[in-house]
């Protein structure tokens, strides 16, 4: 007997290209819908380079949650190629010897948003056009 298997996408091969009209309306549908809701988040590439630099690592998760002062934000951290988030990253150091160190996870990102888009002509989905 021969069962139907569903072969999963490797975790470095997530996520596709899908134009700009598609994101666009996507984007508007969302604010449309969510007006008092965070549009955006702004996170540099320094941070994310370094959390892909872990070794093994094969993608980044984003988890919605809080901070400090209560505030909407994303934390976020390196995948290995099974799809586990790594906390624990280990590695050989300056003397040569096996080491384990802390995975990154990091926050401290930029929001915005709470204002709607008002135009589908807009080629920057963070101007609200009155």
């Amino acid at each position: 007997m021969v069962k139907n298997q569903t072969l999963a996408k490797p975790v470095a091969a997530i996520g596709e290209e899908i134009g700009f009209e598609l994101g666009q309306q996507m984007v508007l549908d969302y604010q449309a819908s969510n007006q008092n809701d965070v549009h955006f988040y702004e996170i540099g590439r320094n941070i994310l380079d370094q959390i892909l630099a872990q070794p093994g690592c094969a993608g980044i998760r984003f988890y919605n949650a809080f901070n400090e002062a209560g505030e909407k934000t994303l934390v976020y951290v390196g995948l290995d190629k099974a799809g586990k988030a790594i906390f624990e990253v280990t590695c050989i150091n300056n003397e040569g010897v096996l080491e384990t160190n802390k995975g990154i996870v990091a926050d401290r990102i930029k929001t915005g948003g709470g204002n709607p888009i008002r135009t589908a002509d807009s080629d920057d989905w963070n101007i609200t056009v009155d």
